[in-house]
């Protein structure tokens, strides 16, 4: 049976891993994200400041040298999560990667608050 802490580590590394490649994925492959962007009615002044949020957060969380900042990454990722998964929704389509991400994260906050 898993413990609590494997639990943490396995949706931590998982999740934030991830949201690193997807952070690099956003310099290479920025022209195609302009036309996610642009549909769905966010600016794309947006893209390098959130790619480059999703790596240092990410690094944060990974490492947890500072309380504060580490809870403040986990608000920053719970918010980017919770506005994806409404812009999806707005344009009429469903994307599962926010919603699979929501629960990555409230999963990895919740096991690690007690280690």
């Amino acid at each position: 049976m898993f413990k609590q802490r494997d639990i943490h580590q396995i949706t931590t590394i998982t999740l934030f891993s991830l949201l690193i490649l997807t952070g690099i994925l956003y310099f290479v492959f920025y022209d195609r994200l302009v036309a996610y962007f642009v549909s769905y009615g966010y600016p794309t002044y947006l893209i390098y400041p959130l790619a480059i949020a999703k790596i240092v957060g990410s690094i944060i969380i990974l490492y947890k040298k500072n309380k504060f900042l580490v809870q403040l990454a986990y608000a920053g990722f719970f918010f980017n999560f919770l506005l994806a998964f409404f812009a999806h929704v707005m344009i009429g389509e469903f994307d599962p990667f926010p919603t699979i991400s929501m629960g990555l994260l409230l999963t990895s906050y919740f096991t690690g608050k007690d280690l």
